[in-house]
């Protein structure tokens, strides 16, 4: 039975990070609160990947929480993650659903009604929503309203997440959205104290109307 909390929703990048210092930074996260993690690497060879994805696996078994892959179904199932996250030009969620079967968590990006609607029939999980704000991270983005991600909130029974350039000083504008977590990836990766920032935003999030 799938068991998943999205409320912090950690998404990695290793970008400019050692591996040492970059498991540290996942452990630190975890210790913080960190409720679901997702391993995104857009530059790593299929080898590499796995050998990372084994790594982190050891550390969110340790804190009980579920570890999904980004885009790669080959890597999740390899090391056998709880579960991949695709965005619309990856692999689409019922082809994956097939592959996987009912245990695993899918999650999918959607930024329009349709596209959640969609994913959803489609046997998607949760959803991820955004960006709310420009994003330092090297992943092309778009930007969705406010009013977008409360309109897909009310079109889905799933949990819906925002995502994109959100940290604690700036969540407030997600109040009354009706959303089950918060995606972070700088504010918590390049903070000085990954712990103390998950904390800080999980507790802001807890505070959201």
């Amino acid at each position: 039975m799938k068991n998943f909390d999205t409320t912090l929703y950690f998404i990695t990048d290793s970008t400019d990070f050692s591996e040492e210092e970059f498991l540290y930074r996942v452990e630190q996260a975890l210790k913080g609160g960190v409720t679901l993690l997702q391993l995104r690497e857009k530059n790593k060879t299929t080898r590499e990947y796995i050998s990372l994805a084994e790594k982190v696996h050891i550390l969110t078994q340790k804190y009980s929480v579920p570890l999904i892959v980004d885009d790669r179904i080959d890597v999740a199932i390899a090391v056998n993650a709880e579960g991949v996250h695709l965005g619309q030009s990856d692999m689409p969620v019922d082809t994956a659903r097939r592959i996987l079967g009912n245990d695993k968590i899918i999650g999918a990006t959607a930024k329009t009604v349709e596209q959640a609607v969609e994913a959803f029939k489609n046997g998607a999980d949760y959803l991820g929503v955004g960006a709310i704000y420009p994003t330092t991270t090297k992943v092309k983005t778009v930007l969705t309203s406010v009013d977008m991600l409360k309109d897909i909130v009310r079109a889905v029974p799933i949990p819906v997440n925002a995502i994109g350039g959100l940290n604690k000083d700036n969540m407030y504008v997600l109040n009354s959205t009706g959303i089950a977590g918060i995606c972070v990836v700088s504010a918590i990766m390049k903070a000085d104290n990954p712990q103390k920032a998950a904390e800080e935003i999980k507790e802001k999030f807890s505070e959201l109307k």
